[in-house]
């Protein structure tokens, strides 16, 4: 009798504490996290408690009571840090801790290409998660706001600067606009738009011009070349992406012939000035294009398919242009502006 208490008293509580143990050990080394690499975000101001939910409702850790008494047991309570941070495939607690408290913060990159419209950025922000396409358009297009950041125009086409941003902590459409704004200032605030006769609109209008029309950069000032020598005669502009623009919203990826003869005020077919409004968001380079264009005579230029384009002082050289480099199938065939060497 005294030797099976003896067995009861000192072997079942190491018995516990054995099983204890390995339970432990298994939550903390063993189990493994098994899904995809997933984005963690620990927010401004986010307590312990609440990541640690967050960790276990995800199941990017195996017990959210041992994640916290092992953090309040090293001091780690107060010790994560603001950030989004990549949990990896077979990732063990131990390993999740390292990662929160370790590795280096994921920049929530967002990138605008330059020449990109409004329409075309708000789907890009709702495909890559950042805002819904409908608020940005309702941001960007509300009169309010468009007066607080000093824009005097019904959009603000043109003014979101083409840039990577970090959008890591910001999800609202409102600042998300805010900052592209802001950046637009800063890139232009030692541009000298005295030096022409131009308004800074007009410029803006002719830089977004300028950045739909050619995918070579080097092409950029003989474009603002052309269409300042247009302008000075009051001659039409006749730019596609202009006319385009005044139907983005229905255009289905064809221009017709009907929609060049129809006026709006972004039909530089029909118009004998400037359209209405920037129809992109040109990037810095463009905007300079703008303010110094390439002194020369011509008056037109027709697309080679690879991003670069021949130009003509008169419509009869333009149109031999036109005719070897649009109605020659064999000059347009498996050519891309993409694949110019300097995209």
């Amino acid at each position: 009798m005294k030797k099976s208490l003896i067995i009861l008293l000192v072997w079942a509580p190491l018995l516990a504490i054995i099983l204890v143990g390995a339970r432990v050990y298994y939550a903390a080394e063993v189990w493994r996290y098994q899904g995809a690499n997933r984005e963690f975000m620990i927010l401004p101001g986010e307590n312990f408690s609440g990541i640690n939910g967050r960790l276990a409702k995800q199941e990017l850790i195996s017990s959210p009571r041992l994640f916290y008494r092992y953090a309040q047991f090293r001091g780690y309570l107060n010790k994560l840090r603001t950030g989004r941070f990549l949990i990896k495939n077979n990732s063990n607690m131990m390993d999740v801790f390292n990662t929160l408290l370790n590795e280096k913060s994921i920049a929530s990159l967002f990138t605008i290409p330059e020449g990109k419209n409004i329409y075309e950025i708000a789907q890009m922000l709702e495909d890559q998660e950042f805002a819904k396409a409908k608020d940005f358009l309702a941001v960007v297009k509300n009169k309010n706001f468009l007066r607080e950041q000093g824009i005097n125009a019904e959009t603000a086409e043109g003014y979101l600067y083409p840039e990577s941003y970090d959008f890591t902590f910001v999800k609202d459409a409102k600042e998300i606009a805010k900052t592209m704004i802001r950046q637009f200032h800063k890139k232009i605030a030692t541009l000298d738009f005295s030096r022409t006769s131009f308004s800074p609109k007009e410029i803006l209008i002719l830089a977004s011009m300028i950045e739909k029309e050619t995918g070579d950069k080097k092409e950029r000032n003989m474009i603002a070349g052309v269409f300042h020598n247009r302008l000075k005669i009051h001659m039409r502009l006749q730019s596609d992406p202009t006319t385009i623009y005044g139907i983005f919203e229905r255009y289905k990826g064809n221009i017709t012939k009907q929609d060049l003869l129809t006026p709006s005020d972004y039909n530089t077919y029909t118009l004998k000035a400037l359209p209405k409004g920037p129809i992109s968001n040109p990037g810095i380079d463009a905007i300079k294009a703008a303010l110094n264009p390439a002194e020369h005579k011509y008056l037109f230029f027709v697309s080679q398919n690879d991003g670069t384009h021949v130009f003509s002082e008169n419509y009869g050289a333009h149109n031999q242009a036109v005719k070897k480099w649009q109605l020659n199938a064999k000059n347009r065939e498996g050519k891309s502006w993409r694949n110019h060497k300097d995209n």
